[in-house]
């Protein structure tokens, strides 16, 4: 089920199962995981797109043996805050992987991760040939990670 707040899908989440978080551009899909106990987002690796349905089986994949309780999909927003035509892309992707995939799909606002993952490949003195392999799913861990620490605040006011 797609869920327009992070809240709920974080409600939907089975316990003790992790999230994905995916960075999708028109060319690659960047993935990352969390762990079980929904703290720390790793890198995980990045799928080259071809087509909706191999793009897909890939990522079903992924999720499947790495038992992923639910996604959170980075929403690429304009600075202003407005969606533009890569959010309906994105909104599309979900849809169309729902159909596919029962676990419970998130959106998160990615704006500045791909340059926060920039800098920090930077920092650590990445040369451009290895910053272009890892860029992606250095971009979607930090949207995870974004998620993990706003469920942890939720979950924290809770008790």
């Amino acid at each position: 089920m797609i869920h327009e707040s992070l809240e709920a899908a974080a409600e939907a989440l089975p316990p003790m199962r992790a999230l994905a978080g995916l960075d999708l551009g028109d060319k690659t899909i960047g993935v990352a995981v969390s762990d079980r106990l929904l703290t720390v987002a790793t890198p995980l690796e990045t799928i080259k797109r071809r087509k909706f349905t191999l793009d897909a089986e890939a990522l079903i994949a992924i999720l499947t043996s790495r038992e992923i309780g639910g996604v959170v999909l980075g929403l690429p927003r304009n600075m202003d805050g407005s969606e533009g035509p890569r959010c309906q892309k994105t909104r599309a992707f979900a849809r169309n992987l729902v159909r596919l995939w029962d676990g419970p799909i998130a959106f998160w606002d990615e704006r500045l991760s791909t340059v926060a993952a920039e800098r920090a490949l930077l920092e650590a003195d990445t040369s451009r040939k290895r910053r272009a392999e890892l860029i992606d799913h250095v971009a979607a861990s930090y949207i995870l990670q974004g998620a993990l620490d706003r469920i942890r605040h939720l979950r924290q006011g809770q008790g």
